[in-house]
């Protein structure tokens, strides 16, 4: 049984936090690290919290260390930062970005990255243009193992209220039905389904890059 080390970027968030729980339940597992801006309620025999300064470069590199897996399931919304997309970028890509250039010095070998469905560097859209930008900015760090995550709206139970994602949930659900074929990577999809099927890429053995949608990232759930 493998004694590995995962290092979880977003542990407090609908898919981290559920992540964090799965990593610390897993025998191969034998250390989890959390890198967060505050401590946290929580603790684990396997757990280590950082606290760290994701502005400032050599206490993120440092508290990053080293390990085997790279977890990243860093998001904010619009409401976050009140509109100012350079705290958004801030968040969202320099985040995830700087944690792949540190952790591929750090010899890490695999990065495992939640995106979005739709995600384009040439996107019209911000958001889908971010997520694009920071897909092949990772993937320019030529990691042993890349896998990206593009779900669709993210199901469960959040911590904040969010009314415009609440109504997105409700019309996907509404209209789920519908979404067949090359239209159903566009359905709601549960963060713990997610975050099993990050678990078990994490185990897995293979190299090189993997773009995962709705029905593969089912499919990777299941083990």
């Amino acid at each position: 049984m493998p004694s590995l080390t995962a290092v979880v970027l977003g542990a407090t968030g609908l898919i981290g936090s559920q992540l964090v729980k799965d990593l610390l339940a897993n025998d191969a597992f034998e250390k989890v690290v959390i890198l967060v801006r505050r401590q946290v309620d929580y603790t684990h025999s396997k757990l280590e919290v950082r606290l760290v300064n994701f502005d400032d470069a050599d206490d993120y590199r440092n508290k990053l260390g080293k390990g085997d897996c790279i977890f990243c399931c860093v998001g904010t919304t619009q409401a976050n930062v009140k509109g100012d997309k350079a705290a958004y970028r801030k968040v969202d890509y320099d985040i995830p970005v700087n944690a792949a250039r540190m952790g591929k010095e750090a010899v890490f070998k695999k990065y495992l990255l939640v995106s979005s469905v739709g995600a384009d560097e040439k996107a019209g859209s911000f958001y889908l243009k971010l997520k694009g930008e920071v897909e092949q900015a990772i993937t320019r760090e030529n990691f042993d193992t890349l896998h990206i995550f593009q779900t669709g709206i993210l199901l469960g139970n959040r911590k904040d209220f969010r009314l415009g994602e609440l109504f997105g949930k409700g019309l996907i659900n509404a209209l789920s039905f519908l979404l067949r074929g090359k239209y159903a990577k566009y359905k709601g999809i549960q963060s713990s389904t997610v975050a099993l099927a990050m678990l078990h890429a994490g185990l897995g053995n293979d190299r090189g890059k993997f773009v995962h949608e709705n029905d593969a990232i089912h499919q990777l759930a299941k083990g």
